[in-house]
């Protein structure tokens, strides 16, 4: 079988623009047939990167760019004119800007054919309705100027215009914005079609379109690569934490969590990692040095802790009461900043789970680690990583202390802060999970509180310590609908801007559709299936899944 040819090579590349690092220490290859896409944030760099290829960047550049054997970061801009549009094209993101308003799409596209082949006007021409009609523009449409053109009908001329010198490089910078659905599904089909055999780089921040052009993957944050690996993997399974963030960022058809954004904004020239302002598992190395792109099993991750780092893992677990086993042999893993559900119906065993893990009942046999440390005896600083959040608020809230008494508690024990600082703690958490601060609040008892404000204070209550772990055991489920939405929508707030794991024990596996990563079906005792979301509920492989999504709540017209 004869091996791929590396079409270009692309070595520490650096751009800048007026002292701003806008891409930096940028190392990549593409080979022919291989589609590369480059994901991320605007702003992240991805355009610069497409321009730096071509020759078309303002800012100042430095590294290695090799195409043909030619350093193009080094080439004459007469030979980057003989290059563009022959065996390097790019389709820019704008298309209002990238067609000349004066000429029709055929004349322009007849020009790109005359500019680098040695073939009559007449014959270019003919070529240039040949090159239109391949991908949809009829003979009317491709006489037409481009201002007659719908954004659909722009993008093929561009596309056109692009491939009719049969390129070696395309380079797509974001092919599909803007574009209604059913118009960028009928583009992204025609570049399946038409950029078969190429070497391309597509630029988008669509993560749909990524999923069904690229082959590879790139994720860029702050003007670095911090994650590179096939498409698949990087899409269904991210290993730093900001490709996550993205995933959960993009609304769409498969998954079931998403328009969880990445708190704060990007910012360029930072020491140490870009993302390290936003990273919830930041070290304090992130803050001084860069880390290097490891390459393992096929895949890069630039990641101090070596990828999204696991914070709870239980092993073999057992609890038995005589002959009853509550919890048979369950090993689970709970990630830094993920939830995962676990779903059962009434005596499953997901509450003696809960308590077993946090020592209100002690297990028979297993192991518990947290941050990767086992568990021997529950201390206060076991407390300080995680904490309960039981499902009757009224039952977990002492009825002789008031709202402040029962936040501050926590603080108390373990003895943080002066008495001024417990109060503005009290204060700062209440806001936290949107209630009052006022006197009259802070000093009312648990029985003059509706069920959403019980919960919110034992909410607050359990996150006074500023723990990472969060074990919430069916806190909505005593909740009528619109109490529980805003009780669910507080959780995952509080989870985006804390970074917080979530341990969340419900009956009801329609709402932690809604609201888990992942997703851990108990019954008598056991996992008997585990997956991504998006996937198991998609398809299912247990029958007692399949039995629970047949009862799940919808709602069905007579």
């Amino acid at each position: 079988m004869e091996q791929e040819k590396t079409i270009l090579d692309i070595q520490n590349l650096h751009v800048s623009y007026d002292g701003t690092d806008i891409l930096k220490d940028i190392n990549l290859t593409l080979k022919t047939n291989q589609t590369l896409a480059i994901i991320g944030e605007s702003g992240a760099g991805k355009s610069s990167l497409a321009l730096a290829i071509s020759g078309l960047c303002a800012g100042s550049t430095t590294g290695t760019v090799l195409f043909q054997n030619k350093n193009l970061l080094a080439a004459t801009e007469a030979e980057l004119r003989h290059l563009r549009g022959k065996d390097i094209s790019l389709v820019f993101q704008n298309t209002d800007n990238a067609l000349h308003p004066l000429y029709t799409v055929a004349e322009q596209i007849t020009e790109a054919i005359i500019l680098h082949k040695d073939i009559a006007k007449p014959s270019a021409y003919q070529l240039a309705l040949q090159a239109l009609a391949e991908i949809g523009l009829t003979d009317r449409l491709a006489t037409a100027y481009p201002h007659e053109l719908s954004g659909g009908q722009q993008q093929r001329a561009l596309i056109a215009m692009a491939l009719v010198n049969n390129p070696e490089l395309l380079l797509l910078d974001e092919p599909t914005a803007s574009l209604d659905p059913l118009t960028k599904q009928e583009i992204t089909t025609l570049l399946q079609q038409s950029t078969a055999g190429r070497a391309v780089i597509l630029i988008t921040h669509d993560i749909a379109t990524a999923a069904e052009l690229a082959d590879t993957v790139a994720v860029l944050y702050g003007g670095r690569i911090i994650e590179l690996g096939p498409a698949r993997a990087i899409l269904e399974n991210p290993r730093h934490p900001y490709t996550r963030g993205l995933l959960r960022a993009y609304p769409n058809m498969t998954t079931v969590k998403d328009f969880q954004g990445i708190p704060g904004t990007m910012q360029h020239n930072l020491p140490g990692c870009p993302f390290q302002p936003r990273c919830t598992q930041r070290l304090n190395s992130c803050n001084a040095s860069m880390p290097e792109l490891a390459l393992t099993d096929g895949r890069g991750l630039a990641c101090h802790r070596g990828g999204i780092v696991p914070v709870l893992q239980v092993t073999n677990l057992t609890k038995a009461w005589d002959e009853h086993q509550a919890v048979q042999d369950l090993t689970l893993t709970l990630y830094e900043g993920e939830t995962l559900a676990i779903v059962g119906e009434s005596g499953s065993g997901k509450t003696t789970l809960a308590k077993t893990i946090m020592g209100l009942t002690p297990p028979t046999t297993g192991n518990i680690h947290l941050n990767g440390v086992k568990i021997t005896e529950r201390n206060q600083d076991f407390y300080k990583q995680i904490q309960l959040v039981f499902q009757n608020p009224k039952e977990a809230l002492s009825h002789r202390l008031t709202v402040c008494q029962l936040i501050k508690e926590p603080l108390d024990i373990q003895k943080i802060g002066s008495e001024t600082d417990r109060q503005t703690a009290v204060k700062q958490l209440l806001n936290e999970v949107e209630l009052p601060t006022d006197n009259a609040f802070l000093h009312k008892y648990p029985h003059q509180l509706s069920g959403g404000e019980a919960q919110r204070v034992v909410i607050a209550r359990a996150l006074a310590l500023n723990p990472k772990i969060l074990i919430a055991d069916e806190p909505t489920s005593a909740l009528d609908a619109s109490v529980q939405a805003k009780v669910i929508k507080l959780l995952l707030n509080l989870q985006e801007d804390r970074g917080l794991a979530m341990l969340f024990i419900t009956h009801d596996i329609a709402l932690a559709r809604k609201i888990s990563d992942r997703l851990a079906v108990m019954k008598n005792g056991k996992i008997v299936e585990e997956g991504l979301t998006h996937l198991l509920i998609a398809a299912p492989t247990h029958q007692y899944t399949q039995k629970l999504l047949a009862v799940a709540a919808r709602i069905n017209w007579r």
